[in-house]
């Protein structure tokens, strides 16, 4: 069997994640002026540190970086694909030789993050019911 088409199924939405300079900001733009919701997000020490936006059945991430690099490609952009099992995806690529960041939990979901050649950061990620911030141990 083809290792990609084993993983295709699993997959069911792809989310752009956008670091910004400024969430309230690009808040009144894409809310204000552009029609999304926010319907999920995280507050951090009294302030908003990250965001989840609707507009019908589109969805997208926002956070305010508080570092900026050099402007590298890829730089502040990544896709986050929710899957039904992050964690065999993981298993799949790591075997296919794809270097990828050790599995954890975010959000109440297992996140598996990797690089593309150009520096865009993609994450499959699926829900879980296990504790936040924990890590994928080596014999799991």
């Amino acid at each position: 069997m083809d290792p990609v088409m084993k993983t295709q199924p699993n997959v069911k939405q792809a989310v752009p994640f956008f670091m910004v300079r400024n969430i309230n900001e690009s808040l009144r733009f894409y809310v204000d002026g552009l029609g999304f919701k926010m319907t999920n997000q995280w507050i951090d020490e009294g302030r908003l540190q990250w965001c989840w936006l609707e507009l019908g059945n589109a969805a997208m991430m926002l956070q305010e970086r508080r570092k900026w690099s050099d402007g590298k490609v890829g730089d502040g952009v990544s896709i986050c694909f929710t899957c039904d099992d992050a964690l065999s995806i993981y298993r799949d690529i790591t075997s296919r030789g794809i270097q990828s960041k050790r599995p954890f939990v975010g959000n109440r979901m297992w996140v598996v993050e990797v690089s593309d050649p150009d520096g865009y950061v993609l994450c499959f990620e699926s829900y879980t019911d296990e504790a936040e911030d924990t890590v994928l141990s080596d014999d799991a």
